[in-house]
């Protein structure tokens, strides 16, 4: 049992493709998903197959689960909302069967796809694909359910909001398979949300990295960790739409011209919030003593800044889930009520994070500056930063997001019908 498999012959041609709930939302649209699977495998491939829940399913199914109690425990919730992908990959077995095929349906337990046992947010340990392995060598297609697995006592788990992503990639990685295509309801990976940026170009190739995040600052397309299973193993991971055959977007491993891009796209978060503790003590451990009551509460903290002022005082701000904001500053009245009072601390709330991203940021001075430029002349204050190699994020006023998405895709010139960096490369001024 291992992640990677060694015993699938190396010229064998092994295709994964994943449906979303939209592709699979409908008997239609099972239909045309089967009709897809039996072309693939028609034209050369073994096919595996990984499906969601039909459109809406998880939700119900979770609605019904909290009017019977308020206070469900999860690893019944687990139980629950993992049937909906049982559900789906039956039916496509039987769509496939009914247009002259051959499939199996298979669940996250029969694969054997071992994860430890945070329920609702399980994390995969191995992939064990004999069993896939097995009905392919019989020329069927195999279904499996996404989104689920078992841990050591049995019991069932799920991945998480997107886990079918995860558990695509991670059967790809296990088969050595050629590719893993994602199919959604979008035609690939845009330089911004095209609801938000109507000229948003769509992204031929994109590297993991990038793509990595994307998928923290807010892109929808892939889970995120459905992107590091693809960066660790090297599965080339194709995005693309269920209703066409257009070729999508590719995640890849980082290629020489891909830096030439010095910003390959835009994105935003919701829901955002900041709290600021002022007046802190000249102490080394203030910091720790702070974020350690939130870490043993599970409360992700994200963008950090503290400065000093000149008498040794310290001001400590840092943003997370709005919806966390509550539970954070109980927290801290609980466990450091001499450092979290009324008067030095300040919340506030309805924030974004926008975020700019390109590989490209690695080897181009200025890009930080005309981000700022940009923001300023739309007024748009800038509360907090946040920098790594390959992205820049502003926390801004929730009000100004769409705003700020479509100025920095304009400014940084993303969109159709303007200079295609890859070709020309970025505007003069924004690499000074």
């Amino acid at each position: 049992m291992g992640l990677v498999a060694s015993n699938r012959p190396s010229n064998s041609s092994v295709l994964v493709q994943k449906y979303g709930g939209t592709s699979v939302g409908s008997t239609d649209r099972l239909r045309a998903v089967a009709t897809r699977c039996l072309a693939a495998q028609r034209a050369g491939k073994q096919v595996v197959v990984v499906v969601s829940a039909m459109a809406g399913e998880t939700n119900r199914l979770l609605g019904l689960a909290h009017q019977l109690n308020e206070g469900p425990c999860q690893r019944e919730l687990d139980m629950i909302s993992a049937t909906g992908e049982q559900v789906s990959a039956g039916l496509l077995a039987l769509a496939i069967e009914a247009q002259g095929g051959q499939a199996v349906s298979l669940l996250g337990h029969q694969v054997r796809i071992l994860t430890d046992s945070a329920f609702a947010r399980a994390r995969i340990k191995s992939v064990d694909v004999d069993a896939v392995l097995a009905r392919l060598a019989l020329g069927k297609v195999v279904v499996v359910a996404g989104f689920q697995g078992v841990d050591a006592d049995g019991n069932i788990t799920t991945l998480g909001r997107g886990g079918s992503d995860t558990t695509a990639v991670a059967i790809a990685a296990a088969l050595n398979a050629d590719a893993c295509e994602i199919y959604t309801d979008v035609e690939g990976v845009f330089t911004a949300d095209p609801n938000v940026v109507p000229n948003a170009r769509k992204l031929g190739r994109i590297s993991y990295e990038c793509m990595l995040e994307l998928s923290s600052l807010g892109a929808k397309v892939l889970q995120l960790r459905s992107v590091e299973f693809g960066m660790k193993y090297e599965v080339p991971i194709h995005v693309r739409s269920s209703f066409s055959d257009a070729e999508g977007t590719w995640v890849v491993k980082e290629e020489f011209a891909m830096e030439d891009v010095v910003v390959a796209a835009v994105t935003a978060t919701d829901n955002e919030a900041k709290i600021t503790i002022g007046r802190l003590p000249e102490d080394a451990s203030v910091q720790s003593r702070i974020l350690r009551p939130l870490a043993n509460a599970g409360i992700v903290v994200d963008v950090i800044v503290q400065a000093l002022s000149p008498d040794g005082r310290a001001t400590l701000s840092f943003t997370l889930p709005a919806s966390e904001v509550k539970r954070a500053r109980h927290a801290l009245v609980e466990s450091c009520p001499d450092l979290f009072s009324t008067d030095r601390t300040h919340t506030v709330g309805d924030l974004s994070k926008v975020s700019v991203v390109g590989v490209g940021m690695r080897s181009h001075a200025g890009v930080a500056l005309r981000m700022f430029e940009i923001l300023a002349k739309e007024n748009i204050r800038v509360h907090l930063v946040s920098t790594s190699e390959i992205k820049i994020s502003c926390v801004i006023d929730c009000r100004y997001k769409e705003l700020a998405v479509r100025a920095l895709h304009e400014g940084f010139g993303l969109g159709r019908g303007q200079r295609d960096q890859r070709e020309s490369g970025p505007p003069t001024q924004s690499l000074i």
